[in-house]
């Protein structure tokens, strides 16, 4: 029976998203907080692997406590446990601090029951840095399969996974021994509509909630913002494009329209 930890994040909807033209940062009140895509494409890939194999899934997330709404949102998709470690000591954390706290929070779940498999998102929209699966796999001393557009097979008896990582021009077969970490795509699955039951679930569930004192061996140095070497010393929103020109009529009309303008400008630079 495979024990599966998908690792999650409650992020702002970067579609909605609006820039503080004053502080040149993002406004994170003015979006609605939703599941990280690329984590629930993980979810949706660990729910399908118990399925098949069996077993059971567990999320874990750090943040702040509304982030429990995330993982509600995990267990209509058929996640099994969550666990969230929330606390003014992971503030303001970078990718290096994250992983350290989501690796010390990973050990204390494995204590309760063995981990075979890892599972993250490719990267989170709101960072898009696509490090902290790779910096848990590192701390945790397994082999991190980053970027996995499919799984082949698990095989827990004899130790291994089998998965398609995407490459430029394709794919690449690649197999590694469990325990291990995936980061997936989002073409890896579809996400499933949640069934009734699991909705039900969802919204009496509460997760385990842990605070910086209930890890262990915790170098309160690494954690939030006094782990994070990182510094950002400005953002800002890229300037609208200008020009252009609005193309008008029927379907057959704008190609016609289309086709010209790139054959003059074609022109223009021969």
């Amino acid at each position: 029976m495979l024990h599966i930890v998908a690792c999650i994040k409650q992020v702002p909807d970067t579609k909605i998203i609006k820039m503080n033209p004053k502080t040149n940062t993002m406004d994170r009140a003015s979006a609605p907080a939703i599941l990280n895509p690329y984590d629930a494409h993980a979810v949706e890939e660990a729910v399908r692997l118990k399925k098949k194999y069996g077993g059971t899934v567990s999320v874990l997330t750090m943040g702040p406590p509304p982030a429990v709404k995330a993982i509600k949102k995990c267990i209509e998709l058929g996640a099994d446990e969550g666990y969230m470690i929330s606390d003014r000591a992971f503030a303001g954390a970078d990718t290096l601090a994250t992983s350290y706290a989501l690796t010390k929070a990973l050990e204390k779940i494995a204590k309760q029951r063995p981990i075979d498999l890892v599972i993250c998102g490719k990267m989170t929209i709101d960072g898009d840095t696509g490090q902290v699966g790779p910096g848990i796999a590192r701390r945790l001393h397994i082999p991190p399969l980053t970027g996995v557009k499919k799984v082949v097979e698990i095989n827990k008896e004899k130790g291994y996974a089998i998965v398609h990582r995407k490459l430029e021009d394709g794919y690449e077969v690649v197999r590694s021994t469990l325990p291990c970490l995936f980061t997936v795509e989002k073409d890896i699955n579809d996400i499933s509509f949640a069934p009734l039951p699991n909705m039900i679930k969802a919204a009496r569930y509460q997760p385990t909630i842990w605070t910086a004192d209930d890890l262990e061996d915790v170098d309160r140095k690494q954690l939030g913002l006094k782990g994070s070497p990182t510094i950002v010393s400005k953002v800002w929103a890229p300037p609208k494009p200008e020009g252009g020109e609005l193309l008008e009529g029927s379907t057959k009309e704008k190609v016609e329209q289309l086709l010209s303008l790139v054959l003059v400008k074609k022109e223009l630079f021969q």
